[in-house]
């Protein structure tokens, strides 16, 4: 009887054990199965992409050699304009695909640049400018180098049709591998890419990508680079050696748009206040305090001078607010650069004040270190009458000035700045001060808690 039972409580083990291990290839070969099928739609996704890259820089191609012999301005914005849109989209599905490389890098310039480029011609065509030689010639050498795209671009798709190319170990393995699996007449091609690349790259016109508006350079971050002993020096020296009682490293950021040491304070008062240093320069990059205001006791033109001496202390002079926004008791103010009566919308700083006792409360200068240079201000072709000419009959003008703006480009335009009222509604509009465009207009919204634009 006991053997029986021994038996059957085997047996039944067994059963057991054989089940589970079913059960564990069961899944397995579910979880193979599924890697498989991710692996195979990732793949497709990578060669759905490329293949819209290669259509799209064929568009390119066709819509660059149209803009080459288009007779009128109308139809010579329409085309430029496709080329911008095409470069877009084709940018959008390259970066879609799963590796960088310096080929595939300066693919991507190229069509930044391309994009840009013929839209900035665009506006050229709709404000009835012809192109001038030399824009043509740019955009043969754009052409050019279109064609070799293509042609190159084609040859990979051979490589990605015969297997040769797998983007999921390019995925794993980047650079290397892609070097390794592409056929010769595909490296041969991205070679000569390379080599003519350089014969446009440093086209310079007013859009985005020109080299002198995409280098790493920070115009206002001057300076020798400074170890994290001095940056903590900056930071006493900043907020005042009697005002602090700890101060701690949190070490440094080299991936910030601009690299920099951080530390922690605690201040005299127990207030906590984070701040940033540049490595370049020892500038002070961004300062914080969050300490409760409980009461708002000083206007916002009090609020506007405190802020703007604290500026002119700490070596930012010639700075005026621009828009302000508040809340809980502080105010965020925008302070913009003068040059020689010229607000430089690009060189702005953020400073948060305290409503109850106008005490600086936080800094924010990455604006200005980013973009502050001084400017040729002089290129003024039209007087402020003549400006005057372009705008809408029933803007009732308020103020007037000359500005810097900048533009979605990363340009800069000199222009006049009008604000006035239509209908109780209040703009700003900003006619260029060396031909007269209409660049831009800005509605304020004026509310409880500050002046914004939109």
């Amino acid at each position: 009887m006991g053997s029986w039972i021994d038996r059957l409580k085997k047996a039944h083990m067994l059963s057991i054990i054989t089940i589970f291990l079913v059960i564990i290839v069961c899944l397995v070969a579910v979880i193979i199965n599924s890697q498989k099928k991710s692996k195979q739609a990732s793949e497709n996704s990578y060669n759905m992409a490329f293949y819209e890259l290669v259509d799209y820089v064929q568009n390119v191609e066709t819509y660059l050699a149209k803009s080459l012999i288009s007779s009128t301005p109308e139809h010579g914005a329409e085309t430029l304009t496709n080329v911008w849109r095409e470069a877009n989209l084709a940018q959008a599905y390259l970066a879609q695909l799963p590796i960088e490389s310096q080929e595939l890098e300066n693919t991507e310039k190229f069509l930044n640049q391309v994009s840009d480029y013929s839209y900035s011609l665009s506006r050229k065509n709709i404000y009835n400018e012809s192109l001038t030689d030399e824009d043509l010639k740019n955009l043969k050498n754009l052409h050019s180098y279109s064609v070799e795209l293509e042609n190159t671009l084609n040859q990979l798709s051979e490589d990605i049709n015969s297997g040769k190319i797998k983007w999921n170990e390019l995925t794993n393995k980047g650079q290397p591998v892609f070097a390794q699996q592409v056929s010769t007449s595909s490296l041969d091609g991205f070679s000569n890419l390379e080599e003519n690349f350089h014969e446009y790259s440093g086209l310079i016109y007013d859009g985005a990508f020109s080299e002198h508006l995409i280098g790493s350079d920070k115009k206002g971050l001057t300076g020798e680079d400074i170890n994290e002993e001095n940056a903590k020096q900056k930071v006493i020296q900043f907020i005042g050696n009697d005002n602090i009682k700890e101060i701690e490293s949190l070490g440094y950021s080299e991936n910030a748009v601009i690299p920099e040491y951080n530390f922690s304070v605690k201040t005299s008062t127990e207030d906590n206040v984070n701040i940033s240093v540049s490595k370049k320069g020892g500038h002070i990059v961004y300062m914080n305090s969050n300490r409760d205001v409980n009461t708002e006791v000083i206007s916002q033109d009090e609020a506007n001078e405190k802020g703007k001496q604290f500026l002119n202390d700490h070596g930012f002079p010639n700075m005026k607010e621009t828009y302000y926004l508040k809340q809980n008791g502080i105010v965020t103010i925008n302070y913009a650069f003068i040059q020689d009566d010229v607000v430089v919308y690009s060189d702005l700083i953020k400073v948060k004040v305290a409503l109850d006792n106008g005490e600086v409360l936080g800094i924010e200068t990455t604006g200005f270190l980013n973009n502050h240079i001084l400017r040729d201000v002089s290129n003024v072709k039209i007087n402020k009458d003549e400006a005057k000419k372009f705008l809408n009959k029933n803007l009732d003008i308020m103020s007037e000035g000359l500005a810097i703006i900048p533009t979605e480009f990363k340009t800069e335009i000199l222009c006049y700045e009008f604000k006035g009222k239509v209908d109780d509604r209040e703009f700003l509009v900003y006619v260029n001060a060396e031909n007269g465009r209409e660049e831009d207009i800005l509605i304020i919204t004026n509310t409880p808690n500050g002046t914004l634009t939109m």
